[in-house]
């Protein structure tokens, strides 16, 4: 369910033919430590330590490959007669949306109430690290599409400065609301402002920059269009940071 928009996306099936695999290599490797940490604020079980979160994140990467071997078949996007490194990567660039959305499928549809949530007693580096995740959530629906560089390119100054507000408020007005871990000592909306706000959105632009790096969109770039990309990818990527405290 998590992973039908990227698995029904064009530029998706393009991206695992056409990216260069050392890209397809470093978004795999940076993506493992962000899957064990889901699992271990939200895996399959309630039980903990590290070999059942290491387990649970074997299994969600497993669960990922086969749901996006299985669609991509279904959607006639994979031939049986495909190379295998077009296959393969394919495969490969879909499975880790699919394994972050098995390991929070639990937290999101069993129906169960949040007393029991790690996430409640995460550390404040827990918390960025959970928008971190939120933010790559959201973000890569839509960074491989081309409508991001589109957008980027008809906004002018004052575009990106107001989506930069629209951002920063958001985010603001969903953590403050959520009740991220900890805010409760953070005291007043300014004091949750500078302690997560702000990191908040730092996180979310960064993790934007990432995701259209690997997904070559800043190859060939002038520099003011990459920033203004970034901005424009930092919308949904800020929504998704702040939306972390419901997500896990």
């Amino acid at each position: 369910m998590f992973s039908i928009p990227l698995l029904m996306t064009m530029e998706m099936w393009q991206q695992g033919v056409v990216m260069e695999r050392w890209r397809l290599l470093a978004y795999i490797l940076i993506s493992l430590p962000l899957l064990y940490g889901l699992a271990f604020y939200a895996g399959f079980s309630k039980r903990r330590g590290l070999v059942n979160d290491l387990l649970d994140t074997a299994v969600a990467l497993a669960v990922g490959c086969i749901t996006a071997s299985v669609l991509l078949i279904l959607f006639g996007v994979v031939q049986w007669d495909a190379p295998p490194r077009e296959a393969v990567g394919m495969v490969a660039l879909q499975a880790i949306p699919g394994a972050m959305g098995a390991l929070l499928a639990r937290r999101q549809l069993n129906g169960s109430g949040r007393g029991d949530s790690d996430e409640d007693e995460a550390s404040y580096v827990g918390e960025l690290f959970l928008m971190a995740a939120g933010a790559l959530f959201f973000a890569m629906n839509v960074a491989p599409t081309e409508e991001m560089i589109l957008i980027a390119y008809k906004a002018t100054p004052i575009h990106a400065l107001s989506l930069i507000a629209v951002s920063v408020l958001l985010l603001h007005l969903i953590v403050y609301n959520a009740g991220f871990a900890g805010q409760e000592e953070a005291g007043e909306p300014l004091k949750a402002f500078c302690h997560y706000t702000l990191p908040g959105y730092a996180i979310a632009l960064g993790v934007s920059l990432f995701v259209l790096f690997i997904f070559g969109r800043t190859d060939a770039h002038a520099f003011t269009g990459v920033i203004q990309t970034v901005i424009v990818l930092g919308f949904p990527a800020a929504i998704g940071a702040a939306a972390a405290r419901l997500l896990v």
